[in-house]
């Protein structure tokens, strides 16, 4: 299992047990108030502050940051689309920051990710 399917692993967790924080204000109120424990922010965001403000409140409060390529992707991974009868996501919405403030149960997501923060920091 690679990072990227081991982070969404971990965020459909976290969207189970109501521990994701989803978009800049949530995103910044749960860094502020201390309860976040993972940032994950898309690298195509066009908004230059969006992403210097993140990057400054992580930083601030030592969250560790992880950038996701695409926010469609992330979009989808933090339960922001409609789901067809194959299972398939319909109608993404664009993500471009997510905090995670609880992890939900164990799993082996869990695991590779925090080896990886860890490990390489951010």
């Amino acid at each position: 299992m690679d990072l990227m399917a081991a982070l969404q692993m971990v965020l459909k967790k976290a969207l189970a047990e109501d521990g994701l924080h989803r978009g800049l204000r949530e995103a910044c109120k749960a860094i502020e108030s201390r309860k976040a424990l993972l940032c994950v922010l898309a690298q195509d965001c066009d908004q230059a502050d969006y992403t210097k403000l993140i990057s400054a409140l992580c930083n601030e409060v030592n969250v560790h940051l992880i950038r996701v390529p695409q926010a469609v992707q992330l979009g989808e991974w933090a339960g922001l689309c409609k789901l067809d009868a194959d299972g398939s996501a319909r109608k993404v919405v664009k993500c471009s920051c997510v905090v995670v403030s609880d992890y939900g149960e164990e799993s082996e997501g869990l695991t590779i990710l925090q080896n990886f923060l860890n490990g390489d920091g951010n």
